[in-house]
């Protein structure tokens, strides 16, 4: 059965995100990701990983201004300052809090810039971020997100992330592999994650419509839940969906699709 990982971005909303981890943890969850650490104290998230005995596998390169519609900035080239600062921001906290893998997001392309050179200032970005971070142990991860949740979004497919990661020649750059935004941009799951396996350190799950829970939708999860153990992924499956009707009351899912 894949290693599955509570995202405390999108699951147990109903309580503040400190109070996540517990519910997290009583679920049965050994391992939790979330979007962002930067709003609390390094100290504070690692009490409650420590109290709960969790793992946190994943976590982004800040972001810049969620609240206005910011989702990454590494495309950027007037801000590779701040992207700079914040590479530095997310090494100390994934070195307080023992993270190993963290996901830097390439943000949408702005306007009125030749999207030939957003590519570039990505591949210069992530050079620069994996370069920092590798001295740490530290892998850095790209994630291509569907262009219908995210119009604009520099990185929309999977090919297009390995071209880039081959482009950029890190040797601490990967795959995070979201099925929900594959599935959305262009389906062969199966065989995608079979040629790709070396390249992919992490894998993110929700079905669609809806990005719901594993089996509400129409992506066959009991074959990729199976599929994945096959292959011999050691890597964690992320959580990231939007319960339909209360987490707890959706957990049914992790039993129902690996037995």
């Amino acid at each position: 059965m894949p290693k599955f990982a509570a995202n405390l971005s999108m699951l147990y909303t109903d309580v503040p995100f400190l109070d996540r981890f517990a519910r997290a943890a009583q679920a049965g969850f050994e391992a939790v990701e979330f979007l962002f650490p930067y709003a609390f104290e390094a100290d504070e998230i690692a009490e409650r990983l420590q109290r709960h005995r969790l793992r946190l596998v994943l976590f982004n390169l800040p972001a810049g201004d969620w609240a206005a519609g910011d989702r990454g900035m590494a495309c950027d080239p007037r801000r590779g300052q701040e992207f700079r600062a914040g590479v530095a921001s997310a090494r100390e906290y994934a070195a307080a809090l023992g993270v190993r893998q963290l996901h830097c997001m390439a943000g949408n392309i702005p306007a009125g810039l030749d999207p030939a050179r957003a590519r570039a200032t990505y591949i210069d970005s992530l050079r620069y971020a994996a370069a920092q971070l590798q001295p740490a142990g530290i892998d850095l991860l790209i994630e291509p997100i569907n262009h219908f949740d995210l119009p604009g979004y520099l990185l929309n497919r999977s090919g297009q992330a390995l071209q880039i990661i081959a482009d950029a020649a890190c040797p601490n750059l990967f795959l995070q592999y979201d099925i929900y935004h594959m599935q959305r941009m262009e389906g062969e799951l199966s065989n995608t994650i079979a040629a790709h396996l070396p390249l992919i350190r992490h894998i993110q799950i929700a079905d669609t419509p809806g990005r719901h829970e594993p089996g509400t939708g129409e992506i066959n999860y009991r074959h990729l839940f199976a599929h994945l153990d096959a292959l011999g992924y050691d890597g964690w499956v992320g959580c990231e969906y939007l319960p339909a009707a209360g987490t707890d009351a959706g957990l049914g899912w992790r039993e129902a699709l690996t037995t």
